[in-house]
């Protein structure tokens, strides 16, 4: 997420009333999660485990809960709770807006798409041309739609991501401030849920098709000429390269990658990446063949402790 304008260190120390360690006018463009940071961007890290990875990111400005030694070049933002603290800046750059009709005055909706009755399109939306969006959609704020798009009754695209932390008085929130970005000749069957980003954007790439009932977490991405079967689940900060098939009740785990031209079967588990090219199946989910045989073999287990018993 970048800012409307660059703010300086001290600027945003002011925000959340913190300490911090570099120049006054040390410039910061934006604030954003370890898995998408860049150049110019805050980052918060809380736990001694990631010190190293955030310290060494991307990211110009490391938001942190312990005072270490700061690399060139970077800036540091003290604080004793940086979870806190980068929800404060999510509240002060991305405030919730509250809708003041179904269809709010600031959408721009592209030349021939369809609006049917009781969709929802908040603030800021922009759909582009030749759309057709169905009954009882309902688009959050900032979402941005290309063209040729059409999107079924009752999904749901920019609700908030599901990142809790857990504190002893119960779980708290990490308020997402991200978007939801679907391009050119996507088709979003009845029923979708599709999570935006916590401070980036979740995509869903050119020509992609997906059925009903399909749930796409905070900034995953989906790639170009994907075709996704109903009850699939993707966890946040998945990446599915191009050309992908899912098969129905497919789960995949926060994090993973899944490889250019993969083909997942129904009912599979995926908890770790997995390379393009090839089929998978079963929970978790391996190449087809070598887990069917695998299955074939539990099946002799019982003959072959019959034939043991009798020796």
């Amino acid at each position: 997420m970048k800012f409307p304008k660059v703010h300086t260190l001290k600027e945003i120390s002011e925000i959340i009333q913190s300490e911090y360690v570099g120049e006054d006018v040390f410039p910061v463009f934006g604030m954003n999660e370890i898995h998408v940071v860049e150049e110019g961007d805050i980052v918060f890290v809380d736990h001694p485990k990631y010190y190293d990875k955030a310290l060494q990111s991307k990211a110009s400005v490391v938001l942190i809960n312990k005072k270490v030694d700061c690399p060139e070049g970077k800036a540091l933002l003290i604080s004793d709770d940086p979870f806190r603290d980068f929800n404060k800046l999510t509240k002060h750059f991305k405030p919730f807006q509250s809708a003041s009709a179904s269809i709010s005055d600031t959408a721009e909706i592209g030349e021939g798409t369809i609006i049917q009755p009781n969709v929802f399109i908040g603030n800021h939306v922009k759909i582009g041309k030749n759309c057709v969006i169905h009954p009882n959609v309902t688009i959050y704020d900032n979402c941005i739609l290309g063209n040729n798009i059409t999107i079924h009754a009752g999904t749901v695209l920019g609700a908030d991501a599901f990142y809790y932390k857990n504190r002893p008085e119960g779980f708290d929130k990490l308020l997402s401030g991200g978007r939801v970005v679907i391009e050119d000749n996507v088709d979003i069957g009845a029923s979708c849920t599709i999570d935006r980003g916590v401070t980036g954007d979740t995509t869903i790439k050119e020509g992609s098709k997906l059925d009903n009932q399909i749930q796409v977490g905070h900034d995953t991405i989906i790639g170009k000429k994907c075709l996704i079967a109903s009850h699939a689940g993707i966890a946040g900060c998945v990446v599915v390269e191009d050309e992908v098939t899912m098969w129905g009740q497919v789960g995949i785990t926060s994090g993973a990658t899944i490889g250019t031209k993969a083909v997942i079967l129904a009912q599979s588990g995926v908890a770790k990446s997995l390379e393009g090219h090839t089929t998978y199946f079963g929970s978790p989910a391996e190449e087809a063949r070598e887990k069917l045989k695998q299955m074939a073999h539990v099946k002799k287990i019982p003959e072959i402790l019959e034939k043991l018993k009798k020796n």
